[in-house]
């Protein structure tokens, strides 16, 4: 008698759709949203009742995922700690990946601007899934970065030769960033867009220059050197990008 085939394991992927462009989707990302029986992704108060951004690059993407979508509450209004707010978002993205495997989901993926490891409410998710399903298998699809698309839209390499690179949430506060600065060659700012103004005139005292990045991806992108811009704040989605002095070809090497 032939034994009965084991049933599959349940399985959470966390996916990163890239900053914007639909065409910086991974051929890896399309393939798992593709066979994935639900698709999960953020609905914040910016996207009321419409798609959100990583909704909007998924149908793009892929369009015959549209009839998997699922829009999880997230909210924005909390940029720092554990609040309420953010942990009913967890919550509720956690209870939707569980009330889908319990309704005979094998794949469920997450669908999140970026990459799933980079200041992702991803892993987040994936733990609180576990914590009900400790039987669900985890895994992540990377994806491209708003710092790589400021880079490749500015034309201003990242690192190069032995520099050093710093990501910093610019919501850690101003004095990080200084810290940054002053101990990396290249220094990426996210979450700025409160305290551009602010940002802006840390970037000046460091002596250095830098370009901002809103939007990246999208048909509205704006990439403008950051001594030239005059608001004093800017969208979620932006981004700061400082280099150091580079002296002629190959300079760092």
């Amino acid at each position: 008698m032939a034994a009965t085939p084991a049933p599959p394991t349940p399985t959470l992927v966390g996916v990163g759709v890239g900053p914007g462009d639909p065409e910086l989707i991974t051929v890896k990302a399309v393939a798992v949203l593709q066979r994935a029986d639900v698709i999960l992704v953020p609905a914040t108060e910016a996207s009321a009742d419409a798609a959100g951004r990583a909704e909007q690059i998924v149908l793009a993407a892929c369009p015959e995922a549209a009839t998997k979508l699922r829009r999880i509450p997230f909210s924005m209004a909390q940029r720092r700690g554990v609040g309420r707010a953010r942990t009913e978002s967890w919550q509720a993205s956690a209870q939707a990946a569980v009330d889908a495997f319990s309704a005979g989901a094998t794949t469920v993926a997450f669908a999140t601007v970026g990459d799933p490891s980079v200041y992702s409410t991803f892993s987040y998710l994936a733990a609180q899934v576990q914590a009900v399903m400790p039987g669900v298998d985890v895994s992540v699809v990377p994806g491209i970065t708003a710092m790589q698309a400021l880079a490749a839209a500015s034309r201003t390499p990242l690192v190069e030769g032995t520099e050093s690179l710093t990501l910093v949430p610019a919501t850690a506060g101003l004095e990080t960033v200084r810290e940054a600065l002053a101990h990396s060659d290249t220094v990426v700012a996210y979450k700025g867009g409160r305290q551009l103004a602010e940002l802006r005139a840390v970037v000046a005292a460091s002596g250095r220059d830098g370009v901002l990045g809103v939007n990246l991806g999208r048909a509205d992108q704006t990439v403008t050197p950051l001594a030239e811009v005059t608001e004093a704040s800017a969208p979620y989605f932006s981004t700061v990008q400082i280099v150091g002095a580079r002296d002629g070809i190959g300079g760092r090497l």
